[in-house]
């Protein structure tokens, strides 16, 4: 409000919604109550009862759904909180983790576990993530509705999960290593947007192809050897099997079956885009 929308003003983008549809007590019930988009038969039926031309209420039905559809300005405020946090926290994550034993082997990562001591700075890394993923979870349902919804819901569920779960079991110094690696593409997806909005496109482009390359390389080849690989292997061969290995690698592996369907549809938009010529 005070400083995502000054700046969207700024790069002049207007808080003005599409075009509204006139009132039309009839309309609006069968909008509401029925269906948004009319079939053929029932456009018919809807001429007769109100005297319009069918292609009169066939524009009142498309203006009608363009009217719930949220304006750029909304829009751009909501990537640019989400940018900004990302951003934040990838750069807090990677000056801690910087000087953490087991960011350069993640053997550390089992040494003497459980009785591994949990840091203040660790602590806040890790209820700081816990926070905003639980935000993003309720404000699923009040924030703009995107096509991958469902998809993400379950991501929200994934990950809520194994930061609580691996926090109760102190398994924090590997949770560490799988938030960074999480947060260093996500704020580069918010900049494309944040670009697109503005009407920056070759800014945008860079961006998303930028995104698409350091999602791919985390997500698919960081994640499954660096992470899995001390998770699955090396927990196994340093304490062994445990009642909770399962469920956590478990979360671990769901993560990883996302990852793969999100980079199908990145590298699909990446090449759509080549042919087109734009994002």
């Amino acid at each position: 409000r005070f400083i995502a929308k000054p700046c969207a003003i700024n790069l002049g983008i207007q808080d003005s919604g599409p075009h509204r549809a006139q009132p039309n007590a009839i309309l609006e019930k069968v909008f509401t109550s029925i269906t948004k988009s009319p079939d053929g038969k029932r456009l018919e039926g809807l001429s007769k009862q109100l005297d319009w031309d069918v292609r009169k209420i066939q524009r009142w039905f498309r203006h009608r759904r363009n009217q719930d559809k949220p304006t750029t300005l909304t829009k751009f405020c909501e990537s640019m909180w989400r940018f900004t946090f990302y951003l934040s926290i990838f750069f807090y994550g990677i000056r801690f983790l910087w000087t953490a034993p087991w960011f350069w082997d993640t053997r550390q990562c089992w040494y003497n576990y459980p009785f591994q001591p949990l840091t203040s700075r660790l602590y806040y890394y890790y209820i700081l993530e816990l926070a905003f993923y639980w935000s993003l979870m309720f404000s699923q349902f009040t924030d703009i509705k995107r096509k991958d919804f469902l998809i993400m819901f379950v991501h929200h569920l994934a990950t809520i999960g194994l930061i609580t779960f691996s926090y109760m079991n102190n398994m924090v110094r590997v949770g560490t290593l799988v938030l960074c690696l999480h947060d260093a593409s996500d704020f580069l997806l918010e900049a494309a947007k944040l670009a697109n909005y503005a009407k920056y496109q070759r800014l945008c482009d860079a961006f998303f192809m930028l995104f698409g390359v350091v999602f791919i390389v985390t997500r698919l080849g960081i994640y499954p050897f660096w992470i899995l690989n001390t998770t699955l292997f090396e927990s196994w061969e340093l304490i062994g099997p445990y009642p909770s290995w399962w469920l956590f690698n478990g979360l671990l592996v769901t993560l990883q079956i996302l990852h793969i369907i999100w980079s199908y549809l990145i590298i699909r938009t990446a090449y759509k885009a080549l042919v087109r010529g734009k994002v």
